[in-house]
């Protein structure tokens, strides 16, 4: 399954991957789930808001477990964020099989689409509109860097936009979703061990930081004379960044637009996002706070205006503790350890569905902490054991 799914959406330039919501690399990854849920005797299907599902059971009976993760990627991501959760679902169904186990409840692996907010900014689609987190209204008004419309990219893919929208019904059937994932940091490398157990996602959003000031000649206009909105900008760079080493927080800005964008024009806008995160809501608001006045300050000495809109927010989320909790009881019975606790501060869909449904997720070993990169690793030994604690979850959940 790695072998096949390699090759898609590789940049042959950067090593990274570019699997975009609703694009070629995006078909191509939704066929390889559709073949792999369909050579195991699955039926599949796809949802109205274009995640795919496969089951095995009656999908209608109620109390299913679910597990899956997603398949999209960030730009030049690795290959592991997202598709090992998917990789892995399968395989524990193969080993559960292996093992002889009968399932006493319906069992799905799913693909939620557009987790990253690559495409259209906004990470989660799928998963936010089946939980009725996103309006079909909002959903129709995110747009992509080239300015096509989320139902345009959806109806030019082969799906019909006009059902996206809220789905209980279908979150109804689900008993339990639980949700593998490399880890995004490197807690696990420390402690030594090969899996651990989410206790909760940080609260964290991205807000939009436009400075606007007067384009001109870089050559022939005075220093004293500029309202160059990159000094305001840089300087809210270097803000953000002390700001969340006296919270112990983490803030970044990541993302960069410039206008006119030319190489001897002092910029007319220059428009950057900041990504926050931290373990409690009060240390997110003060780094927020800090930085967005430390940018005021900054824009007022330059002669700079500057707007500040927050475009997306998701509050601490604790994933349900009696899941989280049978998920330890049932991993110690197996290996006779202790599995670690630990908590994440990157968005999961299974943070989104966790307001609908009892949600879990298990973390696998990344022993350099690099993510969202080409960079981004887990080793083969550990994947296997991430696969076989899954099984072992799936089996004490669904073959009671």
């Amino acid at each position: 399954m790695w072998r096949e799914l390699r090759p898609i959406g590789r940049n042959a330039e950067t090593g990274g991957y570019r699997r975009y919501a609703w694009t070629g690399a995006d078909a191509d990854c939704r066929t390889w789930f559709q073949e792999q849920a369909e050579s195991r005797g699955l039926a599949y299907e796809t949802d109205r808001n274009g995640n795919q599902w496969a089951w095995l059971g009656d999908p209608a009976a109620g109390d299913a477990v679910v597990t899956g993760s997603h398949l999209d990627s960030v730009p030049d991501g690795g290959a592991f964020d997202g598709p090992l959760g998917v990789v892995s679902a399968f395989a524990a169904l193969d080993e559960l099989r292996a093992r002889g186990v009968e399932f006493t409840r319906p069992l799905a692996l799913t693909n939620f689409g557009d987790e990253e907010g690559a495409r259209f900014g906004l990470a989660c689609v799928g998963s936010r509109l089946t939980a009725g987190q996103l309006t079909k209204e909002q959903a129709y008004e995110l747009r992509d860097g080239d300015g096509v419309r989320l139902p345009e990219a959806m109806e030019a893919a082969g799906y019909d936009p006009a059902v996206i929208g809220p789905d209980p019904g279908r979150l109804a059937r689900i008993g339990a979703f639980v949700e593998l994932h490399v880890e995004q940091g490197r807690a696990l490398d420390l402690s030594g061990d090969e899996v651990g157990i989410a206790s909760a996602i940080w609260p964290h959003g991205r807000w939009r930081f436009d400075f606007r000031g007067e384009a001109n000649h870089a050559g022939t206009t005075r220093l004293v004379d500029r309202r160059d909105p990159m000094l305001s900008y840089a300087e809210t760079v270097l803000a953000a960044r002390r700001e969340a080493e006296l919270a112990g927080a983490v803030a970044t800005f990541g993302k960069i637009s410039v206008e006119p964008n030319g190489v001897n024009a002092i910029p007319s806008l220059v428009r950057g996002w900041l990504d926050s995160r931290a373990a409690d809501q009060e240390t997110l608001d003060t780094v927020v706070t800090a930085v967005e006045k430390a940018a005021r300050e900054y824009a007022d000495r330059h002669g700079v205006d500057l707007a500040v809109v927050r475009e997306s927010f998701t509050p601490v989320i604790e994933f349900e503790h009696a899941l989280r909790d049978e998920l330890g009881v049932l991993l110690r019975g197996r290996t006779g350890r202790e599995v670690p606790v630990l908590g994440t501060g990157a968005g999961h869909d299974a943070g989104i569905l966790s307001a609908s449904v009892p949600t879990a997720m298990l973390f696998v070993r990344n022993p350099t902490g690099v993510s969202h990169s080409p960079a981004e690793h887990a080793a083969e030994d550990d994947c296997v054991a991430g696969v076989r604690a899954l099984a072992d979850v799936l089996e004490g959940l669904a073959c009671r």
